[in-house]
């Protein structure tokens, strides 16, 4: 018996099969900063419900930064990946979608009872449907180029930012609690829900061309000044870019639609004639 099972010793210069590829260093790094984001969305939830609503929308802010970041991370590293545009549409819903409408209805709609609780899932919905079509866009072929610097309703972030007023508010000492603000903040919140499903362009800013060079240095003055302003007085900061971006989504509107009329207006393009065949 002992010839049927003779003893074997492997090669120890026989190279070992993987059973999966190696993944890159630099398709994991943008995915780590997507984890670290939704990781403090989901802190931001434990915070406020333990009553420190300050540390808490300073979580989602950061979150917000850092979705903005890992994207950019990513196509600088050329890391992008199906995974990682997956792993971010999760995250933002939990974040921006989510989280603002709890942790808001932990400081105020709870006093409306099943009129606030509706109102969070109705946030929560218009988030996952808002960021459910913007994937869908993504593969549109036949989107013109110019429409690539306007979102198609409120984004995810700008969304979840402007959700927190009310929390600005109470920061800055506005009396914002109690029962006949709660109605106020409903309509608020539910007006929000209303942009991100909506068709209404917001201007992105994504697609930002060269800027000129006499306006290089007086750019990097103001981005000191406003990051010293946003670390110094960062709830008057965050009410006045919510007020100011809201303010200016009447005018995204407006270049939209000439940018349209401009585009309409163009004669369509004419294929080049084939040359005659010998």
């Amino acid at each position: 018996m002992s010839d049927l099972f003779p003893p074997f010793a492997p090669d120890p210069d026989e190279p070992r099969r993987r059973l999966f590829k190696p993944v890159p260093i630099r398709v994991i790094i943008p995915n780590i900063i997507t984890l670290i984001a939704l990781c403090l969305g989901l802190t931001a939830i434990r915070l406020a419900y333990e009553g420190r609503y300050e540390p808490a929308v300073i979580a989602i802010i950061v979150a917000a930064v850092l979705d903005g970041v890992d994207g950019r991370i990513a196509r600088l590293l050329k890391g992008t990946s199906r995974f990682g545009a997956e792993l971010d549409s999760l995250a933002d819903f939990v974040n921006f979608g989510v989280t603002p409408a709890l942790i808001l209805y932990s400081f105020l709609l709870h006093e409306l009872r099943a009129l606030g609780w509706i109102s969070v899932l109705v946030f929560a919905i218009a988030m996952a449907l808002r960021l459910a079509r913007f994937n869908v866009m993504l593969d549109d072929p036949d989107r013109p180029e110019w429409k690539k610097n306007f979102f198609t309703g409120m984004p995810a972030p700008a969304g979840a930012v402007t959700s927190l007023l009310p929390l600005y508010l109470y920061f800055l000492g506005v009396p914002v609690t109690g029962s006949g603000v709660a109605p106020v903040a409903l309509v608020y919140l539910l007006g929000l829900a209303f942009l991100m499903v909506s068709t209404i362009p917001v201007y992105s800013g994504k697609n930002v061309g060269k800027v000129p060079r006499h306006w290089v240095l007086p750019i990097f003055v103001l981005s000191a000044a406003a990051f010293g302003l946003l670390a110094s007085f960062p709830f008057e900061m965050l009410t006045a870019i919510t007020i100011l971006f809201l303010a200016t989504i009447p005018a995204g509107v407006l270049r939209y639609r000439r940018l349209e009329r401009e585009y309409a207006a163009r004669p369509p393009s004419v294929p080049e004639a084939e040359p005659p065949s010998a």
